[in-house]
């Protein structure tokens, strides 16, 4: 399947450093979770691997491709984000129809028919007449339509409310098993996306700190949660990285293996919270 390496990528503009030394391999067939606060760089690194931007220095290959300035590459490529690709005067079928001129005839137009019934979204509208959701949305359907072997979506539930961004990652999810590739989604909602990533890349202030297998990371920690007396003591000299807490009740964040002895049990251990972990990891 389709890859891309990203080698010693560094972005300045100006005087700010947004991408230092970045270097990573997206390999074929995962869903990958870019994770980082605003600002950290997401978005600059997709730009550059989309040669939106180009690096101050460094190179992004595509099966091996540079991907500057390079159709071949980018041919495999499709990225989606906060920005319009159409003119906003343009209708949402019209611009269904250019994505399939651009990429060769690879959009599934009778699937993107589908999409749209599903989100009840009127492709004869104007792409200026959308909400700010249904623009999401109509950009969604393109990608997820697009049969192209690298998808970049870019904070893909921007202006949607619960039930459609839970009706997008359901969506995701089935489109990546009937057609597996390379999905990276680049998000501020971990909570949400945290079932959908095989991988997690977590960035911060344009540098990778983390990156690894899902399970991998949340292993790193656990959950305890019961009557807030026995967990505090549980707790004590432990590495808690956050907790919560309701009435009597009360749930704590860990770093470390889990002592499963010494739990009372009254108590109850559960896997890490992916959330919770990377504000721990940014705050480093």
């Amino acid at each position: 399947m389709s890859r891309i390496e990203i080698q010693n990528v560094t972005k300045r503009f100006g005087d700010v450093t947004a991408l230092d030394d970045v270097s990573l391999t997206l390999a074929g067939g995962r869903i990958y979770g870019l994770l980082g606060r605003n600002g950290a760089g997401k978005t600059t690194l997709l730009n550059i691997i989309t040669n939106r931007l180009f690096a101050t220095a460094g190179q992004v290959l595509v099966d091996g491709k540079p991907a500057q300035e390079n159709d071949a590459a980018q041919a495999l490529v499709y990225m989606t984000g906060e920005f319009l690709a159409h003119p906003p005067s343009m209708r949402v079928s019209d611009a269904f129809r250019w994505a399939n001129v651009f990429y060769d005839g690879a959009f599934d137009s009778e699937y993107a028919a589908d999409l749209c019934e599903k989100f009840t979204l009127n492709p004869r509208k104007k792409i200026r007449q959308l909400s700010t959701g249904y623009k999401s949305i109509y950009k969604v359907i393109i990608a997820l339509a697009l049969r192209v072997p690298l998808l970049l979506l870019d904070e893909p539930v921007l202006g949607l409310d619960a039930n459609h961004r839970e009706l997008l990652y359901r969506t995701i999810v089935e489109n990546y098993a009937e057609n597996p590739r390379t999905i990276v989604i680049s998000t501020h909602l971990i909570e949400e996306v945290a079932k959908l990533i095989e991988e997690v890349i977590i960035i911060k202030e344009g540098r990778i700190i983390e990156q690894a297998e899902s399970e991998a990371l949340l292993s790193r920690g656990y959950t305890v949660t019961g009557p807030a007396t026995q967990v505090d003591a549980y707790a004590a000299g432990k590495q808690v990285i956050g907790e919560d807490a309701l009435g009597g009740l009360k749930t704590v964040y860990v770093i470390g293996k889990a002592d499963r002895e010494s739990l009372p049990g009254q108590l109850e251990l559960s896997r890490m919270d992916l959330q919770k972990l990377f504000i721990q990891l940014t705050n480093q």
